[in-house]
């Protein structure tokens, strides 16, 4: 993604109809010639087209910046009403130069009022402010989107990719116009059967600052995070995470919510998120191995002979360490399903959480749910294999 901003007049102006529909049949019929564009729009829609172009696609703005100020029919009061603030530094030199333009013809050009400066500085800051997660994917990352403007103009956005078992995995830097990132951001927001959510920058930011703690020492980090680290994970001490506004919010959840959490990992809607342990792959060989010897095994004993294997591996895999990260990836699931306004599953991922982090941790269940989705493949063989036994034996 990069700034667009090297588009012709006409192109721009159908954007910008597009972006401005209470304008678009004054837009059109210009056909884009400016002077019959300021003809057919009214005072507020001329100011709102200009400075849209201005922001989104400032090429095109600066050459209706000095359409607008070389006609002698046009409203200088136009060019004086643009916002100066969220514009680029060509935008801003266009507006300068038009201005001279308009004193040097004898009108007069004020200063914006100060009133109007403090309104543009804040609605710059709340622009400034928008982060974006999306949901856990079935291997346990996640992305998060976080933006910032830029001092010469536009938003840089930073996409940080992260996993509570490997750290931060991916990092790159994105440019963009601010309505562009504004329609980027928003668009993660409504696609997909999960679509990612909208999120306050600061608890985001302490969630990437937990999740690099957990970075591997033989996996290091990316070199852009390294290098841009502060600006992605600058929270004050103390605040708290998506998940955890979430469980503020929605309060203690029962123990009897988990069986939900059971039917979305069963149904692949959450989960299965795999550890990075060996005792996954030594359970899978495992259940492989079952398959090649005694193919005359009862099913009864056969089926003692999986639940003994799938025992000893949660035992092992859900050890402290990968209990707590189940537990925070649970709590960070619920506030994607709180924000979605999905409440009941947000308090059984709730309920999850606090089984995989209790005193005495209680995660059989919803643990034996995600290694059965996981051991599927070898578990699948195996009960073929015992059909074809079957059969052959009949």
């Amino acid at each position: 993604m990069s700034a667009s901003s090297g588009l012709a007049l006409p192109e721009a102006l159908e954007l910008a109809a597009s972006a401005l529909p209470q304008a678009a049949d004054s837009i059109r019929p210009a056909n884009g010639d400016p002077i019959q564009l300021h003809r057919l729009l009214d005072a507020q829609a001329a100011v709102q087209v200009l400075q849209w172009l201005l922001e989104n696609q400032p090429a095109a703005g600066v050459q209706l910046v000095d359409a607008w100020a070389e006609d002698p029919d046009c409203d200088p009061a136009l060019l004086q009403q643009v916002e100066p603030g969220p514009l680029g530094k060509p935008a801003r030199k266009a507006l300068r130069r038009a201005h001279h333009r308009l004193r040097s013809r004898g009108i007069e050009v004020s200063e914006p009022a100060a009133p109007k400066v403090v309104a543009t500085i804040g609605r710059v800051e709340e622009e400034l402010k928008a982060a974006v997660l999306t949901p856990l994917d079935p291997r346990g990352s996640r992305i998060a989107y976080l933006d910032e403007g830029k001092p010469s103009g536009g938003v840089r956005i930073f996409e940080v990719m992260f996993d509570e078992e490997r750290g931060i995995v991916g990092f790159e830097i994105y440019t963009a116009a601010r309505g562009k990132a504004r329609r980027f951001l928003q668009e993660l927001t409504s696609r997909g059967r999960l679509p990612a959510v909208e999120a306050p920058p600061e608890a985001v930011r302490a969630l990437i600052t937990r999740v690099s703690r957990y970075q591997p020492s033989n996996h290091p980090p990316p070199r852009a995070f390294i290098e841009w680290r502060s600006r992605v994970t600058a929270a004050p001490s103390g605040t708290a995470t998506p998940g955890e506004l979430a469980r503020a919010e929605l309060g203690p959840s029962g123990s009897d919510l988990v069986g939900r959490v059971v039917e979305m990992i069963q149904e692949r809607e959450i989960g299965p998120w795999p550890p990075e342990n060996p005792a996954l792959q030594a359970a899978a060989e495992k259940v492989v191995d079952l398959g090649k010897s005694e193919p005359g095994v009862a099913a009864t004993a056969r089926s003692e002979q999986v639940e003994g294997i799938v025992g000893d591996a949660l035992a092992e895999i859900f050890d402290a360490g990968f209990a707590s990260r189940c537990a925070e990836r649970f709590e960070e699931m619920a506030y994607v399903f709180w924000r979605q306004d999905r409440e009941d599953d947000a308090r059984a991922c709730l309920a999850t959480a606090d089984a995989f982090k209790g005193e005495v941790p209680d995660y059989e269940t919803p643990g034996r749910a995600m290694l059965d989705v996981l051991l599927k493949p070898a578990l699948s063989a195996l009960e073929e294999g015992n059909d074809s036994s079957a059969g052959e034996k009949s």
